[in-house]
């Protein structure tokens, strides 16, 4: 009887089945909102254009220091297409960084005219 007596009691104390805490309110993720993944984040690069390696699609480029991302340094740097028949080796660009699931990619990549 006394078994009893406990269990209703801590019964009494437990939430019931219908009642969520505040965590429990928010809605739970869907198969969708779970395997995307977020946009990659660009960053501003300015550099030289050391090498043209068309093999590999990509531009061997000595950048100046990207704050908070990497130091200053020289790099393989995979393009598309159009880039890569554009680039000069010896010209400074401008470009955007992106780091991708194979590696890094210069985007919008424009040459830098000088006055």
């Amino acid at each position: 009887m006394r078994t009893l007596s406990v269990l209703a009691l801590i019964a009494t104390m437990l939430p019931s089945a219908s009642a969520a805490c505040a965590c429990c309110d928010a809605p739970a993720p869907t198969a969708a909102s779970t395997t995307t993944s977020a946009p990659a984040v660009g960053h501003p690069l300015k550099g030289v254009i050391v090498e043209i390696l068309t093999a590999k699609s990509a531009l061997l480029v000595q950048h100046e220091e990207i704050p908070g991302v990497m130091r200053a340094m020289t790099m393989l740097l995979k393009v598309d297409s159009p880039t890569l028949a554009a680039a000069k080796k010896g010209q400074t660009i401008t470009a955007t960084l992106v780091k991708k699931s194979d590696g890094w990619w210069l985007e919008a990549v424009t040459p830098v005219t000088t006055p």
